[in-house]
């Protein structure tokens, strides 16, 4: 995640790198055009140019919206998932008071770490058991590696060991409940997770919202006719480069496990 407050401008440029070298290219093939057919172009009046500017910026404003909520409901069940972790672990301390019962609260508490690793490294496209060889047994990465949702299997093995630990009668009927709600949240949680990754947000959406921005620089290139080129294209450039920033950093927030630097931090 960016976390520095000054966020380096060959990172920004990068990603919008070939946006700005069409619209280099756009804006002087349209201004050497209009060069030559002057008189068969009519005055582009700027009010045209504004006008889709506008239209542009309501778009942008509603992606922006869109991109934030989802990014923000990423971190708050992030959020949840680490309260509910630490809940766990005082939970099974609290309720087991018997000396000999500790090995196995470790053992359950490093499950619990081992699952935020293996969900925040699922919900990235990456091995799922990578950083948790020192978390997990050898029996558990075994019981594990035959499911294809490897975090619910890990959670799983933890709901199987409350289960068989009240059948011992080391808790109470409380104690139980408590711990399978949080069971419960962790499931809810996961499943909250996925459903942001694996929903795609409509990619015709930017792929017009490219397009508008393409045909604003167009239509301003023509209204400018008359401006040298060696002030239009900068001009061009600076407009032009707010509104693909703009559009760059939704798209990076719409999709907060992805691995990159404006993700949510798992």
């Amino acid at each position: 995640m960016l976390v520095d407050k000054r966020v380096p401008l060959r990172y920004i440029a990068n990603k919008v790198k070939y946006e700005m070298l069409i619209v280099v290219i756009l804006g002087t093939v349209i201004h050497i055009l209009a060069g030559q057919l002057n008189p068969f172009i009519p005055d582009m009046p700027l009010t045209i140019a504004t006008f889709l500017g506008t239209a542009i910026s309501v778009l942008l404003s509603f992606k922006m919206s869109q991109s934030y909520e989802r990014w923000w409901e990423a971190r708050k069940i992030w959020g949840a998932i680490v309260n509910d972790s630490r809940s766990f672990v005082l939970q099974l301390q609290a309720f087991t008071n018997r000396e000999d019962l500790k090995p196995i609260v470790r053992v359950m508490a490093y499950r619990q770490i081992a699952w935020c690793y293996s969900l925040g490294q699922t919900l990235r496209g990456l091995p799922p058991l990578e950083s948790c060889d020192n978390f997990l047994s050898k029996e558990d990465i075994e019981k594990i590696t035959p499911f294809k949702n490897k975090p619910l299997a890990i959670l799983q093995l933890n709901v199987l060991e409350i289960s068989r630990l009240r059948q011992q009668g080391e808790f109470s009927d409380f104690e139980n409940i408590q711990l399978n709600n949080t069971s419960v949240r962790f499931s809810d949680n996961m499943g909250a997770a996925e459903r942001i990754n694996n929903t795609v947000f409509p990619t015709t959406y930017r792929m017009f919202l490219h397009f508008t921005i393409y045909l604003f620089v167009a239509i301003l290139s023509v209204a400018l006719k008359d401006v040298w080129l060696l002030y239009e294209i900068p001009l061009l450039i600076l407009i032009s480069l707010v509104f693909f920033v703009l559009e760059k950093t939704a798209y990076h927030l719409q999709d907060p496990f992805k691995n990159r630097p404006s993700d949510t931090p798992v």
